[in-house]
């Protein structure tokens, strides 16, 4: 069956359209294409409450588009999901209605903490191949920042923070929101500590492609920061012309991988594995269990 997720970020739009294969009672989802607009909602949603009729019009394009794209890759079952950005604009059921009379998709528009749960749900396959006994998981957006601590296969702490990219490009992070993110990574991994780090969103996953020569190597406290250092003595269009980085990823790759350092040097965090996986992922799961209760009923 091919089944498609999209992502409406405070980034960017992405687009994930996968087939899936069920052997032997495993499930295994083949990504057969990617596709990402960079759109940057958050931009307006969090300067103005809103969003505005240029970035709407792009919206709808994009999803027009993707449309299209399901179309001729016979998708299935599809679902679109909204993050930080949508939630936190005001006219945001307006613009959910207007999407789905002029494109016929539907989007749903979560909360962080179902954020973070939709991300969990991508790493399941992974951590079971893992012997490590607690991890946290990390996605840092554009708008927000969800982690989710699991110990031996269990979750047993998640939490969303209004702190993302988009916002620290825009000094829209407090000193106090900082602190609300730090007090809570101290208090869980007092009960868990050391927790082994997964890292997703486009921003970590380019770092660690960047820096780290074998997919599979972890990054540390102190790689991180020596990353984040040399990455600050670019500009963003010394960023764009020596590291190869597109325009809408080099000015938010240094405020994310401060987000991430912080997130290390708070837990503990031994050390930090990249398992390229995030929320458009986690979408393609639950379009996946949608799908089957649909079909049998």
């Amino acid at each position: 069956m091919k089944l498609a997720g999209i992502d409406i970020g405070s980034n960017a739009v992405r687009l994930l359209i996968c087939s899936a294969q069920e052997l032997d009672e495993e499930l295994k989802f083949n990504k057969e294409l990617l596709v990402r607009a960079p759109i940057r909602l958050g931009e307006q949603s969090f300067l103005d409450g809103r969003i505005h009729e240029n970035k709407i019009a792009s919206l709808i394009k994009a999803i027009s588009a993707f449309k299209n794209l399901m179309e001729i890759y016979k998708v299935d079952y599809h679902k679109a999901i909204a993050t930080s950005a949508m939630r936190m604009a005001e006219n945001h059921p307006e613009i959910v209605d207007r999407v789905e009379q002029e494109t016929g998709v539907r989007i749903e528009v979560i909360k962080g903490q179902k954020e973070a749960k939709t991300i969990f749900g991508a790493l399941k396959g992974f951590l079971e191949k893992r012997k490590e006994s607690t991890f946290l998981s990390v996605d840092v957006g554009g708008g927000s920042t969800e982690m989710v601590l699991f110990y031996e296969g269990k979750v047993v702490a998640h939490e969303s923070f209004e702190i993302g990219t988009i916002r620290l490009l825009n000094f829209l992070v407090t000193d106090d929101q900082w602190d609300e993110m730090k007090n809570w990574l101290k208090e869980v991994t007092s009960k868990y500590p050391d927790p082994i780090g997964l890292g997703s969103g486009g921003n970590i996953i380019k770092i660690h492609k960047l820096y780290l020569s074998n997919l599979n190597d972890p990054m540390t406290y102190q790689a991180l920061e020596a990353i984040k250092m040399h990455l600050e003595s670019f500009s963003v269009r010394e960023r764009i012309k020596q590291l190869g980085l597109k325009p809408d990823r080099a000015d938010v790759i240094v405020p994310a991988a401060n987000i991430f350092s912080n997130i290390m040097e708070w837990s503990g965090m031994p050390k930090l594995l990249v398992p390229k996986v995030g929320l458009s992922d986690g979408i393609i799961r639950e379009v996946y269990n949608e799908y089957k209760e649909v079909k049998t009923k």
